[in-house]
């Protein structure tokens, strides 16, 4: 598919492009060699991520699918079980890495409403000692999950619960400062009672590519063995790392934009007959008739907008999708001739 035909792209957050500052950064950074530990631009960046989230170590990664599966590998071993929600990337979304190349059994869990697993669900998943059971090591949780951010007094119980029963705890911030922008609190305390804390740059930031991977010395030093063994090893990263200081430096604020941009869409099709709840951050979701699907995609496609139209379509506000932009696509969906509500 030729993008470039097409002006407006709401399939995701990730599709957003290098603003000129982010590129320049990109030029002008300062490399080494990251293998050895010798790129300053990475190493400012893991420095500044840790003190930020008040972590003892970060550790850059090309993408959040290896940052997680790292994670998982330095928290779990072979023939060990993670328990994970059955919306998260972890276990739906990220080729099944954790158990074909980690050996992890990863135990999926339905999520409620809210995104969350209950505690209740969790206790009951957890196994007991016995050889018949993978030991059950880790949770993992996800934030924001579907666009939904996760409640912070769930969040410090269920941390504290697993904490209880011994179990580890990873936190896929997939969109983390979406979350960190909508309840208004600070790094900190966005990720307190978690182990590690895997951050992605690339969606809502706007960086071309990478995530950060958040823990104590003695499991970023077990990432980086796995990292390297999982092919992650870069070499002259600093013009990426780079990318994600000025992603960090100029890029959070504006998520708020991001959050009011997909609450306007929302109102807009619900306007039009169609049912779409409002969003609590850059993720929407409308229910498009099973009939209409093919037809308004070609429609919005003829208008230079792409979207995954499905009969549930999501779709997502960004950086490079101002309000102007939503305009144009809400009168695009006004347009289609062929509603049938």
């Amino acid at each position: 598919m030729d993008v470039s035909r097409y002006d407006i792209d709401l399939r995701s957050d990730t599709v957003t492009r290098p603003s000129p500052g982010m590129r320049a950064a990109m030029a002008g950074a300062d490399v080494g060699d990251d293998v050895y530990g010798d790129d300053p631009t990475v190493n400012r960046l893991q420095a500044f991520v840790a003190e930020r989230f008040g972590f003892e170590r970060a550790l850059f990664f090309a993408s959040g699918t290896q940052s997680n599966l790292a994670a998982l590998m330095a928290h779990c071993g072979r023939g060990d079980e993670y328990l994970v929600g059955q919306e998260a990337h972890t276990y739906s979304y990220e080729g099944g890495g954790a158990a074909t190349l980690g050996s992890i059994q990863p135990q999926p869990l339905d999520n409620e409403p809210d995104g969350s697993i209950s505690i209740g669900r969790i206790a009951k998943a957890i196994k007991p000692h016995d050889i018949h059971f993978a030991p059950t090591r880790l949770l993992a949780l996800e934030n924001t999950i579907g666009g939904r951010v996760l409640p912070p007094e769930y969040q410090r119980q269920v941390t504290a619960f697993a904490h209880e029963k011994n179990l580890r705890t990873h936190l896929d911030g997939a969109r983390l400062f979406n979350a960190i922008v909508k309840l208004g609190v600070d790094e900190r305390t966005a990720v307190a009672g978690f182990d590690s804390v895997s951050v992605c740059l690339s969606k809502g930031l706007g960086a071309p590519a990478g995530s950060v991977l958040l823990g104590s010395r003695n499991l970023i030093d077990e990432a980086r063995r796995w990292r390297k063994a999982l092919g992650g090893g870069m070499r002259q990263a600093g013009v990426l790392a780079a990318a994600g200081i000025y992603a960090l430096e100029h890029n959070v604020r504006p998520l708020a934009e991001d959050h009011a941009n997909a609450d306007y869409l929302a109102r807009g099709l619900r306007e039009l007959g169609l049912k779409s709840e409002p969003p609590q951050t850059n993720i929407l979701y409308v229910d498009i008739p099973e009939s209409q699907t093919e037809q308004l995609s070609q429609h919005l496609e003829e208008r230079g907008i792409l979207a995954t139209v499905r009969t549930r379509t999501r779709l997502v506000t960004h950086l490079d999708a101002p309000r102007a932009k939503i305009d144009i696509a809400l009168r695009a969906f006004r347009d289609y001739p062929h509603w049938d509500l």
